[in-house]
């Protein structure tokens, strides 16, 4: 049954329109904030709930904030997404045609490769196939920080991913465009492009990094969850989350 939506929940609305997207440690401090600014009850364990009341309002205007998981630490994130069923449809007001043939092409070697990771060479080279307006080298590289600064993307060592805010944005979209293409992680269910894949041929299940560390932790002897054979990949320690961080 959905609340009354009250000004603390305005105000943290217009704060997540700032922002796109936040940890859930900072999703609590600015639900904190929201509540102790307008004098009304805050319960750690009902941001959900709260969040709830804010989603009931925007569903006529086919926005949601979303919840999703980061696949580098395993942190949960809060996005304000546009659920409205066009194609990359957040995007198209900041970007132009050019641009976002680019990051689809980016989107496309990153979900082909093993590693949910494109290299600055591979998307560079990818301009030379392009449809529209081509991109120059230094407009390429230009573009690609943008894409980072506003948090589509990641990047680190000229290696890119999708970032937590695109794939939690754009989940419904990547699903349909690559359906033959994306798994889900056998722990948690969510897509799953940097994980470590089962060995067995007729298994091949992934499984999120951060979702080895909890999964495998104290197992001396670990086993894939799915067919029981020996899990040979390393397994990674579990990474306590930051008290500040946004992706």
């Amino acid at each position: 049954m959905s609340r009354q939506m009250g000004d603390s929940h305005r105000r943290f609305l217009q704060a997540m329109m700032g922002r796109g997207i936040t940890d859930e440690q900072g999703a609590l401090r600015l639900y904190q904030h929201c509540c102790e600014t307008h004098k009304t009850q805050c319960a750690p364990d009902k941001l959900d709930d709260f969040i709830d009341t804010i989603n009931s309002k925007l569903q006529p205007m086919f926005m949601q904030i979303r919840k999703g998981m980061s696949e580098d630490n395993g942190q949960q994130y809060y996005a304000l997404v546009n659920m409205a069923e066009t194609e990359i449809t957040r995007m198209t007001s900041d970007y132009a045609d050019n641009e976002l043939e680019l990051f689809r092409k980016t989107m496309d070697l990153i979900v082909s490769s093993e590693n949910g990771k494109a290299s600055s060479t591979e998307i560079l080279n990818s301009t030379d196939s392009m449809t529209s307006k081509k991109l120059k080298k230094s407009e390429t590289e230009h573009l690609l920080n943008r894409l980072v600064n506003d948090k589509w993307l990641c990047e680190k060592h000229g290696e890119y991913t999708l970032s937590t805010r695109c794939i939690i944005e754009m989940e419904p979209y990547i699903r349909a465009m690559y359906q033959d293409q994306v798994k889900v992680c056998h722990i948690c269910h969510n897509i799953a492009f940097q994980c470590q894949i089962c060995e067995n041929p007729t298994c091949g299940i992934k499984i999120h990094n951060p979702c080895v560390a909890r999964y495998f932790k104290g197992r001396t002897e670990p086993h894939c969850p799915a067919c029981d054979d020996f899990w040979p990949h390393e397994i990674p320690e579990v990474r306590r989350p930051h008290t500040k961080s946004r992706r």
